[in-house]
Protein backbone atom coordinates (compact mmCIF):
# COMPACT_ATOMS: atom_id res chain seq x y z
CA UNK A 1 0.00 0.00 0.00
CA UNK A 2 1.32 3.03 -1.05
CA UNK A 3 0.50 6.75 0.61
CA UNK A 4 -0.07 9.20 -1.77
CA UNK A 5 -0.59 12.73 -1.32
CA UNK A 6 -2.58 14.19 -4.47
CA UNK A 7 -2.25 17.90 -5.09
CA UNK A 8 -4.50 19.72 -7.44
CA UNK A 9 -2.27 22.13 -9.81
CA UNK A 10 -2.90 25.93 -8.49
CA UNK A 11 -5.14 28.60 -10.24
CA UNK A 12 -5.25 29.70 -14.04
CA UNK A 13 -6.82 32.74 -15.36
CA UNK A 14 -8.78 29.75 -17.25
CA UNK A 15 -10.21 28.55 -14.09
CA UNK A 16 -11.42 32.02 -13.58
CA UNK A 17 -13.21 32.33 -16.57
CA UNK A 18 -15.20 28.63 -16.42
CA UNK A 19 -13.04 28.04 -19.97
CA UNK A 20 -12.10 24.36 -20.41
CA UNK A 21 -8.69 23.94 -20.12
CA UNK A 22 -8.17 20.39 -20.82
CA UNK A 23 -4.66 19.65 -22.28
CA UNK A 24 -4.08 23.01 -23.18
CA UNK A 25 -1.49 24.63 -21.30
CA UNK A 26 -2.43 28.05 -19.91
CA UNK A 27 0.01 29.08 -17.09
CA UNK A 28 -0.86 29.64 -13.19
CA UNK A 29 -2.06 33.35 -12.18
CA UNK A 30 -0.66 34.99 -9.48
CA UNK A 31 -2.97 33.55 -7.08
CA UNK A 32 -2.30 29.90 -8.37
CA UNK A 33 1.62 30.36 -7.48
CA UNK A 34 0.53 31.67 -4.06
CA UNK A 35 -1.59 28.48 -3.76
CA UNK A 36 1.09 26.31 -4.76
CA UNK A 37 3.49 27.90 -2.06
CA UNK A 38 1.08 27.04 0.33
CA UNK A 39 0.53 23.83 -0.64
CA UNK A 40 4.49 23.44 -0.27
CA UNK A 41 3.79 24.76 3.43
CA UNK A 42 1.00 21.87 4.16
CA UNK A 43 2.94 19.59 2.96
CA UNK A 44 6.29 20.21 5.17
CA UNK A 45 6.76 17.78 8.24
CA UNK A 46 6.20 14.45 6.20
CA UNK A 47 8.91 11.99 4.35
CA UNK A 48 8.19 11.51 0.32
CA UNK A 49 9.75 8.86 -1.54
CA UNK A 50 9.02 11.26 -4.48
CA UNK A 51 6.81 13.84 -6.47
CA UNK A 52 5.45 13.16 -9.51
CA UNK A 53 3.54 15.42 -12.06
CA UNK A 54 1.66 15.61 -15.10
CA UNK A 55 3.74 17.23 -17.76
CA UNK A 56 1.00 20.39 -18.42
CA UNK A 57 2.76 23.69 -17.08
CA UNK A 58 -0.14 24.66 -14.61
CA UNK A 59 0.65 21.27 -12.71
CA UNK A 60 4.68 20.74 -13.46
CA UNK A 61 5.22 24.53 -11.86
CA UNK A 62 3.06 24.06 -8.87
CA UNK A 63 4.80 20.62 -7.93
CA UNK A 64 8.31 22.32 -8.65
CA UNK A 65 7.34 25.26 -6.34
CA UNK A 66 6.23 22.59 -3.84
CA UNK A 67 9.66 20.47 -4.57
CA UNK A 68 11.40 23.72 -3.79
CA UNK A 69 10.10 24.28 -0.68
CA UNK A 70 10.95 20.45 0.47
CA UNK A 71 14.06 20.36 -1.47
CA UNK A 72 12.78 17.49 -3.86
CA UNK A 73 13.59 17.14 -7.66
CA UNK A 74 9.64 16.73 -9.45
CA UNK A 75 9.40 13.62 -12.10
CA UNK A 76 7.11 14.66 -14.97
CA UNK A 77 4.55 11.83 -16.02
CA UNK A 78 2.40 13.21 -19.07
CA UNK A 79 -0.02 10.03 -18.53
CA UNK A 80 -0.94 12.11 -15.57
CA UNK A 81 -2.12 14.77 -17.75
CA UNK A 82 -5.87 16.28 -17.55
CA UNK A 83 -8.80 14.86 -19.48
CA UNK A 84 -8.66 15.79 -22.88
CA UNK A 85 -11.36 18.20 -24.23
CA UNK A 86 -11.17 18.04 -28.26
CA UNK A 87 -12.21 21.09 -29.74
CA UNK A 88 -13.91 22.43 -26.28
CA UNK A 89 -11.00 23.41 -25.04
CA UNK A 90 -10.23 27.22 -24.49
CA UNK A 91 -13.98 27.44 -24.98
CA UNK A 92 -16.34 29.02 -22.24
CA UNK A 93 -18.91 26.80 -20.77
CA UNK A 94 -22.01 28.57 -22.30
CA UNK A 95 -20.58 28.76 -25.74
CA UNK A 96 -20.43 25.07 -25.35
CA UNK A 97 -23.85 24.90 -24.22
CA UNK A 98 -25.01 27.11 -27.64
CA UNK A 99 -22.11 25.60 -29.88
CA UNK A 100 -22.09 22.03 -29.41
CA UNK A 101 -25.95 21.40 -27.55
CA UNK A 102 -26.51 17.82 -28.56
CA UNK A 103 -22.97 16.63 -27.28
CA UNK A 104 -22.94 19.10 -24.41
CA UNK A 105 -26.44 16.67 -23.22
CA UNK A 106 -24.90 13.82 -24.18
CA UNK A 107 -22.15 14.38 -22.05
CA UNK A 108 -24.71 15.27 -18.93
CA UNK A 109 -26.51 12.52 -19.45
CA UNK A 110 -23.64 9.39 -20.09
CA UNK A 111 -21.26 10.56 -16.73
CA UNK A 112 -18.93 7.83 -18.06
CA UNK A 113 -18.59 6.90 -21.63
CA UNK A 114 -19.51 10.40 -23.48
CA UNK A 115 -17.02 12.29 -25.27
CA UNK A 116 -16.33 15.80 -25.99
CA UNK A 117 -15.78 16.06 -30.45
CA UNK A 118 -12.14 15.18 -30.29
CA UNK A 119 -11.42 14.56 -26.28
CA UNK A 120 -12.00 11.65 -24.14
CA UNK A 121 -14.24 10.22 -21.57
CA UNK A 122 -13.78 9.59 -17.82
CA UNK A 123 -13.56 6.37 -18.47
CA UNK A 124 -10.61 6.84 -21.41
CA UNK A 125 -8.89 9.08 -18.58
CA UNK A 126 -9.32 6.30 -15.72
CA UNK A 127 -7.71 3.37 -18.34
CA UNK A 128 -4.70 6.06 -18.80
CA UNK A 129 -4.68 7.46 -15.14
CA UNK A 130 -4.65 4.37 -12.93
CA UNK A 131 -2.43 1.97 -14.71
CA UNK A 132 0.43 4.91 -14.52
CA UNK A 133 -0.73 5.24 -11.04
CA UNK A 134 -0.63 1.49 -10.20
CA UNK A 135 3.07 1.67 -11.58
CA UNK A 136 4.18 4.65 -9.66
CA UNK A 137 2.84 2.67 -6.32
CA UNK A 138 4.43 -0.43 -7.25
CA UNK A 139 7.68 1.17 -7.70
CA UNK A 140 7.18 2.39 -4.21
CA UNK A 141 5.18 -0.51 -2.53
CA UNK A 142 5.38 1.20 1.08
CA UNK A 143 6.58 4.85 0.43
CA UNK A 144 5.13 8.18 0.58
CA UNK A 145 4.04 10.06 -2.82
CA UNK A 146 2.89 13.41 -3.63
CA UNK A 147 1.04 13.09 -7.52
CA UNK A 148 0.53 16.79 -8.75
CA UNK A 149 -2.22 16.76 -11.66
CA UNK A 150 -5.35 17.74 -12.82
CA UNK A 151 -9.59 18.22 -11.77
CA UNK A 152 -10.51 15.52 -13.05
CA UNK A 153 -7.78 12.97 -13.63
CA UNK A 154 -7.46 13.04 -10.23
CA UNK A 155 -11.08 12.77 -9.09
CA UNK A 156 -10.94 9.06 -10.90
CA UNK A 157 -8.29 8.33 -8.75
CA UNK A 158 -10.34 9.07 -5.69
CA UNK A 159 -13.29 7.01 -7.07
CA UNK A 160 -10.96 3.82 -7.27
CA UNK A 161 -9.12 4.75 -4.07
CA UNK A 162 -12.62 5.34 -2.25
CA UNK A 163 -14.60 2.29 -4.05
CA UNK A 164 -17.26 4.96 -5.59
CA UNK A 165 -18.57 4.54 -9.01
CA UNK A 166 -16.56 6.56 -11.85
CA UNK A 167 -19.21 7.94 -13.02
CA UNK A 168 -19.11 10.07 -9.77
CA UNK A 169 -15.83 11.77 -10.50
CA UNK A 170 -17.12 14.91 -11.88
CA UNK A 171 -18.59 15.45 -8.46
CA UNK A 172 -15.08 14.84 -6.39
CA UNK A 173 -13.02 17.19 -8.33
CA UNK A 174 -10.43 18.72 -5.56
CA UNK A 175 -9.97 22.51 -5.24
CA UNK A 176 -6.59 24.09 -6.21
CA UNK A 177 -3.67 22.90 -4.95
CA UNK A 178 -5.33 21.31 -1.58
CA UNK A 179 -3.54 18.64 -0.83
CA UNK A 180 -5.28 14.87 0.07
CA UNK A 181 -4.28 12.14 1.16
CA UNK A 182 -5.29 8.67 0.27
CA UNK A 183 -3.93 4.95 0.19
CA UNK A 184 -3.49 3.44 -2.89
CA UNK A 185 -3.31 -0.58 -3.54
CA UNK A 186 -1.45 -1.32 -7.03
CA UNK A 187 -2.82 -5.07 -6.45
CA UNK A 188 -6.72 -4.35 -6.38
CA UNK A 189 -8.51 -4.99 -8.89
CA UNK A 190 -10.07 -1.79 -9.72
CA UNK A 191 -13.97 -1.80 -10.44
CA UNK A 192 -15.67 -0.43 -13.37
CA UNK A 193 -18.65 0.76 -12.18
CA UNK A 194 -21.29 1.33 -14.60
CA UNK A 195 -22.40 5.31 -15.40
CA UNK A 196 -25.83 4.21 -13.03
CA UNK A 197 -23.34 3.47 -10.17
CA UNK A 198 -24.52 -0.02 -9.61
Amino acid sequence: MTELWLVRHGQTDWNLQRRYQGQTDPPLNATGLQQAELAGEALVGRRYAAIYSSDLQRARVTAEIIGRRLGMEVFVDSRLREVSFGKWEGMLVADIQTRYPVEWEARQQDRLYARPPGGESVQDVAARIWPAVDELAARHPHDVLILVSHGLALATILCRAQGLPLASARDLIPDNAQPHCIVWDASATPQHHAASGL
